[in-house]
Protein backbone atom coordinates (compact mmCIF):
# COMPACT_ATOMS: atom_id res chain seq x y z
CA UNK A 1 0.00 0.00 0.00
CA UNK A 2 2.48 2.46 0.61
CA UNK A 3 4.13 1.43 -2.46
CA UNK A 4 1.43 2.84 -4.38
CA UNK A 5 1.04 5.82 -2.64
CA UNK A 6 4.41 6.22 -3.28
CA UNK A 7 3.95 5.69 -7.03
CA UNK A 8 0.78 7.90 -7.25
CA UNK A 9 2.89 10.74 -5.16
CA UNK A 10 5.36 10.54 -8.02
CA UNK A 11 3.11 10.29 -10.85
CA UNK A 12 1.47 13.35 -9.33
CA UNK A 13 4.44 15.39 -8.89
CA UNK A 14 5.21 14.56 -12.63
CA UNK A 15 1.86 15.16 -13.70
CA UNK A 16 1.92 19.29 -11.97
CA UNK A 17 5.54 19.60 -13.38
CA UNK A 18 4.55 18.90 -17.18
CA UNK A 19 1.43 20.86 -16.36
CA UNK A 20 3.33 23.59 -15.71
CA UNK A 21 5.49 23.08 -18.23
CA UNK A 22 2.90 23.26 -20.44
CA UNK A 23 1.41 26.60 -20.07
CA UNK A 24 4.68 28.30 -20.34
CA UNK A 25 4.49 31.09 -22.69
CA UNK A 26 6.29 30.03 -26.11
CA UNK A 27 7.09 32.46 -28.60
CA UNK A 28 6.27 32.23 -31.77
CA UNK A 29 7.88 34.12 -34.75
CA UNK A 30 7.59 36.65 -36.50
CA UNK A 31 5.89 37.95 -33.75
CA UNK A 32 3.92 41.48 -34.22
CA UNK A 33 3.73 44.29 -31.98
CA UNK A 34 2.04 47.92 -31.52
CA UNK A 35 2.85 50.23 -29.06
CA UNK A 36 1.83 54.13 -27.72
CA UNK A 37 4.26 56.62 -26.06
CA UNK A 38 4.04 60.40 -24.40
CA UNK A 39 6.93 61.63 -26.30
CA UNK A 40 9.11 64.47 -24.44
CA UNK A 41 10.97 66.00 -27.68
CA UNK A 42 13.54 68.44 -27.71
CA UNK A 43 15.06 70.33 -30.77
CA UNK A 44 17.90 72.38 -29.64
CA UNK A 45 19.40 74.71 -32.37
CA UNK A 46 22.48 76.53 -32.81
CA UNK A 47 22.00 80.26 -32.19
CA UNK A 48 18.17 80.31 -31.01
CA UNK A 49 16.56 79.33 -28.20
CA UNK A 50 15.58 75.52 -27.76
CA UNK A 51 12.49 74.54 -28.02
CA UNK A 52 10.71 71.54 -26.32
CA UNK A 53 7.18 69.99 -25.58
CA UNK A 54 5.29 66.79 -24.92
CA UNK A 55 3.63 64.92 -28.19
CA UNK A 56 2.37 61.42 -28.77
CA UNK A 57 3.96 58.57 -30.93
CA UNK A 58 2.68 55.88 -32.31
CA UNK A 59 5.04 52.38 -32.92
CA UNK A 60 4.57 49.21 -34.24
CA UNK A 61 6.72 46.36 -35.82
CA UNK A 62 7.73 42.82 -36.03
CA UNK A 63 10.19 40.87 -34.03
CA UNK A 64 11.70 38.53 -36.06
CA UNK A 65 13.88 36.36 -33.17
CA UNK A 66 14.55 36.99 -29.54
CA UNK A 67 16.89 39.37 -30.86
CA UNK A 68 15.91 40.96 -33.85
CA UNK A 69 12.94 43.04 -34.82
CA UNK A 70 12.41 45.85 -37.11
CA UNK A 71 10.57 48.69 -36.15
CA UNK A 72 8.30 51.84 -37.30
CA UNK A 73 7.64 54.86 -35.54
CA UNK A 74 4.77 57.87 -36.08
CA UNK A 75 4.41 61.13 -34.05
CA UNK A 76 3.37 64.08 -33.52
CA UNK A 77 2.17 67.02 -31.19
CA UNK A 78 3.52 69.34 -29.07
CA UNK A 79 4.10 73.03 -29.46
CA UNK A 80 6.78 75.68 -27.68
CA UNK A 81 5.55 79.15 -29.46
CA UNK A 82 8.24 78.92 -32.18
CA UNK A 83 8.46 75.20 -32.90
CA UNK A 84 5.53 73.02 -33.47
CA UNK A 85 6.15 69.09 -34.54
CA UNK A 86 3.70 68.20 -37.21
CA UNK A 87 5.27 64.45 -37.71
CA UNK A 88 7.67 62.38 -37.56
CA UNK A 89 8.39 59.31 -39.42
CA UNK A 90 10.64 56.61 -39.46
CA UNK A 91 11.68 53.03 -40.12
CA UNK A 92 14.64 51.32 -37.94
CA UNK A 93 16.07 47.70 -37.46
CA UNK A 94 16.18 46.94 -33.44
CA UNK A 95 18.65 45.02 -31.89
CA UNK A 96 17.52 43.44 -28.49
CA UNK A 97 19.24 41.95 -25.62
CA UNK A 98 17.21 39.52 -23.64
CA UNK A 99 18.44 40.25 -19.79
CA UNK A 100 15.75 38.36 -18.57
CA UNK A 101 12.86 36.70 -19.44
CA UNK A 102 10.24 39.56 -19.04
CA UNK A 103 12.69 42.47 -19.50
CA UNK A 104 15.24 43.55 -22.20
CA UNK A 105 17.18 46.27 -23.01
CA UNK A 106 17.41 47.02 -27.26
CA UNK A 107 18.92 50.05 -29.42
CA UNK A 108 17.49 51.35 -32.40
CA UNK A 109 19.30 52.30 -35.53
CA UNK A 110 17.58 54.01 -38.89
CA UNK A 111 16.08 56.58 -41.26
CA UNK A 112 13.19 59.27 -39.80
CA UNK A 113 11.81 62.29 -41.58
CA UNK A 114 10.94 65.25 -39.18
CA UNK A 115 8.76 68.24 -40.21
CA UNK A 116 8.11 71.53 -38.08
CA UNK A 117 6.49 74.24 -38.89
CA UNK A 118 9.47 75.90 -38.94
CA UNK A 119 11.20 73.24 -41.36
CA UNK A 120 11.37 69.57 -42.45
CA UNK A 121 14.79 67.56 -42.09
CA UNK A 122 14.90 63.97 -42.94
CA UNK A 123 18.49 61.55 -41.71
CA UNK A 124 20.30 58.72 -39.47
CA UNK A 125 18.66 58.20 -35.90
CA UNK A 126 19.66 56.06 -33.17
CA UNK A 127 18.07 55.67 -29.67
CA UNK A 128 18.24 52.92 -26.98
CA UNK A 129 15.44 51.78 -24.35
CA UNK A 130 14.57 49.16 -21.94
CA UNK A 131 11.61 46.91 -21.74
CA UNK A 132 9.76 44.81 -19.13
CA UNK A 133 6.79 42.82 -19.32
CA UNK A 134 4.02 43.57 -16.99
CA UNK A 135 1.47 40.66 -18.40
CA UNK A 136 2.22 37.79 -21.12
CA UNK A 137 1.61 40.16 -23.92
CA UNK A 138 1.73 43.82 -22.65
CA UNK A 139 5.39 45.51 -21.76
CA UNK A 140 6.33 49.37 -20.24
CA UNK A 141 9.15 50.93 -21.95
CA UNK A 142 11.06 53.92 -22.35
CA UNK A 143 13.41 55.13 -24.73
CA UNK A 144 15.81 57.78 -25.53
CA UNK A 145 16.31 58.61 -29.47
CA UNK A 146 18.44 61.38 -31.62
CA UNK A 147 16.13 61.85 -34.37
CA UNK A 148 18.24 64.00 -36.16
CA UNK A 149 21.64 65.55 -35.85
CA UNK A 150 22.00 68.16 -38.18
CA UNK A 151 24.77 70.98 -37.81
CA UNK A 152 21.89 73.49 -37.36
CA UNK A 153 20.64 71.54 -34.80
CA UNK A 154 19.55 68.23 -32.85
CA UNK A 155 16.08 66.86 -32.41
CA UNK A 156 15.84 64.20 -29.52
CA UNK A 157 12.88 62.53 -27.69
CA UNK A 158 12.15 60.48 -24.74
CA UNK A 159 9.06 58.31 -24.46
CA UNK A 160 7.41 56.12 -22.54
CA UNK A 161 4.69 53.69 -22.61
CA UNK A 162 3.31 50.68 -23.27
CA UNK A 163 3.42 47.97 -26.15
CA UNK A 164 1.07 45.08 -26.65
CA UNK A 165 2.26 41.67 -28.58
CA UNK A 166 -0.20 39.68 -30.95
Amino acid sequence: MKRITLVAATAAILAAGAATTAQAQQTFYPQAYIGGDAMFWELDRDRAPDRDSVGLRLRGGAQVNDYFAVEGHLGGGGSDGGAELDYLIGAYAKGILPVAPEFRLYGLAGFTEVDFNIDRESGFSYGAGAEFDVAPNLSVGADYMRYLDKSRYNFDAASVGLRYRF
